[in-house]
């Protein structure tokens, strides 16, 4: 039995060493599994981290774009109201002059319309209303300069201010807004000008 105990006891021995092999080389392998899992994993977080980190700056890059092009909307729309503003109260104060004053601006523009044809001159209900009483002579002498002849209309129009010259039935409109409207962009330039530079 002797025999049979020292044979068992090897094949206990030798199954004991291949039993500490495989989990020697199990627990190795596992280190290095585990040790490989630890390095992709910290490589992960790091990437994560660096596109986080990526998108963010991205994110507050756009942010800080969208907040200064708001700002410069904003700039804009506040200057366009400042110049409408002007403009209007422009219009208003032309509107609102003296009456020497009012018609001595109206004989200028007329001598800048005035062609050399027979016309009417038509204003609105309140200009006709405080014609100086020389200025039909007035506008009928600047008409002349031009080569033509202008007659005060006795029709009104419902115009602001200005006036409206018609030939040969051409209407010119020579209201105070249309001559605003017409030079309405350089206008603005000069305001933005005056204001902003």
């Amino acid at each position: 039995m002797a025999g049979l105990d020292k044979i068992i006891g090897e094949i206990n021995a030798e199954s004991q060493r291949v039993i500490d092999d495989i989990i020697n080389k199990a627990n190795s392998e596992a280190q290095a599994i585990k040790a490989e899992a630890e390095k992709s994993a910290n490589e992960s977080c790091e990437k994560l981290s660096r596109d986080k980190q990526i998108r963010l700056s991205d994110q507050l890059s756009r942010a800080q774009s969208a907040a200064a092009l708001a700002k410069r909307q904003r700039l804009l729309q506040e200057k366009q109201l400042i110049i409408s503003e002007v403009i209007a109260s422009a219009k208003e104060k032309l509107i609102a002059l003296p009456d020497s004053e009012y018609f001595d601006m109206v004989l200028k523009l007329v001598k800048k319309s005035a062609l050399p044809e027979d016309g009417e001159i038509i204003f609105n209900q309140k200009d006709k209303g405080r014609l100086p009483a020389d200025f039909s002579s007035k506008v009928a002498a600047v008409a002349k300069e031009a080569g033509g002849n202008l007659k005060v209309s006795d029709s009104t129009r419902n115009i602001d201010g200005g006036f409206v010259l018609v030939y040969k039935g051409i209407e010119q409109n020579s209201s105070i807004s249309a001559l605003f409207d017409t030079n309405i962009e350089a206008l603005q330039d000069k305001i933005q000008g005056l204001l902003f530079n």
